[in-house]
């Protein structure tokens, strides 16, 4: 059991553990808990994809790492026309289990190691460092990538819109950020996963011409079907950009098996192909923000960035546990500031996936 302990000891205590006892305070609520510190789906999976799934059920073999032949071309289909990138092909393109594990394992696969660093944003999805630390690399936060010291940085996150401030960096910001690491030798990878849900801000892939130049030479983009298909359960994701990272990144996931289960690939093509689903979520999304950033706001929080995602990053000046202490009493669960590093001490996230129905009751409960 050793090795177990020695790699469990490099990693950080798991965030939502610690969030339990106020869960059971406010599941105790007479109306019931109001989930929203966690942003999984709630609603349907869209009939086209579930249909795609179920005619794709009897497929025995195994599927391919790489996908297959339609699954490539949905994929370099939807980057061009939706992410602008313009030199997409079968090469720059690659289905992933879920983005998650392609977060936390990317180091290990690109072959990171103790000596070597990789940074992020200073707040951030707590995968990156964890990511970092499995690979037994060094993790480094930034407020600005062009000002990190670039001695032993081989990996550098970028997050737009961010998770969980919601945040969304221009294109002038991403392409100074892309221009920095290209002329250090550092490979960016930019987690793009809440791209089509901006509100205030319209965000931009890495991979657009006005950021990367036209070339995706020393760029991943990304990108999951969780939020924007309700495809958590799915695990359907893909990564797009330089065909040289990713032929390397392939050959080690052949070898460790991480194939996309086929009617699950199959369900991506659909997914990609239909976008009249993504504007319905997007439209039940737009309505559930809209009704709890004016309940919070009149329960005297402040809500800052907030431009895009599925989420609400308040405040209310006060300790971040407080927050979710006395919204807990009310029936309403949200997840501290702190789970995304120290500089969110002070702020809650919000989560806008809850059902209509439980989404009123917040409402209700934060003007009581």
């Amino acid at each position: 059991m050793a090795p177990v302990t020695a790699v469990s000891a490099r990693l950080p205590v798991f965030p939502w553990d610690r969030l339990e006892p106020h869960k059971a305070t406010a599941t105790a609520h007479p109306g019931g808990i109001v989930d929203l510190s966690v942003g999984t789906p709630v609603d349907p999976v869209p009939e086209v994809i579930q249909r795609a799934l179920a005619e794709s059920s009897d497929t025995p073999g195994y599927p391919t790492v790489w996908g297959t032949p339609r699954l490539r071309d949905a994929l370099v289909d939807w980057g061009t026309r939706r992410l602008g990138a313009p030199d997409l092909d079968h090469a720059r393109v690659l289905p992933l289990v879920g983005s998650k594990e392609f977060v936390a394992w990317l180091p290990t696969q690109l072959g990171l190691g103790p000596g070597d660093r990789v940074a992020h944003p200073r707040l951030a999805y707590p995968t990156y460092e964890v990511g970092a630390r499995l690979a037994g690399a060094e993790p480094v936060v930034y407020d600005d990538p062009t000002e990190l010291d670039p001695t032993h940085l081989r990996l550098l996150w970028l997050n737009s819109p961010s998770n969980p401030t919601g945040q969304v960096l221009g294109a002038e910001r991403l392409r100074a950020a892309v221009e920095w690491a290209r002329r250090h030798g550092v490979l960016v990878v930019s987690d793009e996963c809440y791209l089509e849900l901006g509100w205030e801000a319209e965000p931009v892939s890495v991979l657009h011409p006005e950021v990367s130049g036209g070339s995706s030479e020393g760029l991943l983009a990304v990108h999951s079907l969780s939020k924007r298909s309700n495809l958590a359960g799915y695990r359907a994701a893909f990564v797009l950009g330089d065909a040289a990272v990713l032929a390397e990144l392939l050959r080690v996931r052949k070898h460790g098996g991480m194939m996309v289960p086929a009617p699950v690939q199959a369900a991506t093509v659909a997914a990609l192909g239909d976008d009249a689903h993504v504007a319905r979520q997007r439209e039940r999304y737009a309505r559930r923000r809209t009704a709890l950033r004016a309940a919070l706001e009149g329960a005297g929080f402040r809500v800052e960035h907030s431009e895009a995602s599925l989420y609400l990053w308040a405040t209310r000046d006060e300790p971040c546990w407080e927050t979710v202490a006395a919204l807990a009493g009310r029936g309403v669960l949200v997840a501290p500031g702190d789970f995304y590093g120290p500089a969110g001490e002070r702020f809650v996230r919000v989560a806008l996936t809850a059902p209509d129905e439980r989404v009123e009751q917040a409402v209700h409960r934060l003007e009581g």
